[in-house]
């Protein structure tokens, strides 16, 4: 008896049908907030860079190739302070590694083609990434990370540029406190992603980590340091799970079959006798 057959069901689509123009625009809107209001704080690197002794061709190298706010601040703030170049670019190597992660998660949202990765490899930092993480569809990841990465790098580097060429008519850029306006950026930034408690103690852990090593060690080894608060608060983690896990009950298999229960005088075996 031959039998009918049915067409698979489509896909389903990656926005929903008549929100596509409404909601690229609100994407559009939110990434130009961010990438300008961040992009702005370029001029801080740069004043802080040649303040730090760099060259004008260095500071604006490390904006367009490095393009890493924090690990950029961390690298010019540990020279300004007297630390070893190599101590220095280990610690703002390490901060940059995130990037890496942030990778992994943004490949499978964007799912960008083979021939563009290596140019969007270059975007992927930290505002880049809130933005992209926040949206619900394919699409607006795509609208988001674009015009979040764009738009901060064109405005990091020109401020970069501009704030290297000011440096001089500020005089003592140490007075002006410039150098904290990344980090605090980055830290609005990352505060509302906080949303475990295992994320917050790690967070709190790390700061706490490097304000104990800061006054003893060279700067940019405490940034280095940090990085053991995320195994320890791990582990930790690992053994408050494993003490408070209740013991293993039977299983249905126990209960339907008792003679296999493991003890001697229940086995299958004295029960036949």
């Amino acid at each position: 008896m031959a039998t009918e057959q049915t067409a698979p069901p489509p896909a389903p689509p990656e926005t929903p049908p008549g929100t596509g123009g409404k909601a690229d625009a609100a994407v559009v809107r939110d990434a130009l907030g961010v990438g300008v209001a961040v992009g702005l704080s370029g001029f801080a690197f740069g004043v802080t860079s040649a303040g730090s002794g760099l060259s004008l061709l260095q500071t604006c190298a490390l904006s367009l190739l490095v393009f890493t706010g924090a690990s950029q601040f961390a690298l010019v703030g540990a020279l300004a302070a007297g630390g070893n170049p190599l101590t220095a670019a280990a610690g703002a190597f390490f901060l940059g590694t995130r990037n890496a992660f942030y990778g992994l998660r943004l490949s499978q949202l964007l799912a960008l083609p083979r021939a563009l990765r290596p140019l969007a490899a270059h975007w992927v930092i930290d505002e880049t990434t809130a933005v992209t993480l926040a949206q619900s569809t394919r699409r607006a990841a795509r609208i988001g990370f674009t015009v979040t990465g764009a738009t901060l790098y064109l405005l990091w580097n020109l401020t970069t540029l501009a704030g290297a060429l000011g440096a001089r008519a500020l005089g003592d850029t140490g007075a002006w406190g410039l150098d904290a306006a990344s980090p605090a950026v980055f830290l609005a930034l990352l505060a509302p992603m906080l949303k475990t408690t295992t994320e917050r103690a790690t967070a709190a852990l790390a700061v706490a980590v490097v304000l104990v090593l800061l006054p003893v060690l060279p700067a940019g080894v405490p940034v280095l340091g940090a990085a053991l608060a995320a195994p320890l608060v791990l582990f930790l983690k690992g053994r408050g799970d494993n003490a408070t896990a209740p013991a293993p009950g039977p299983t249905a298999d126990d209960i339907t079959h008792p003679g296999r229960t493991g003890e001697p005088g229940n086995s299958p075996k004295g029960q036949a006798r």
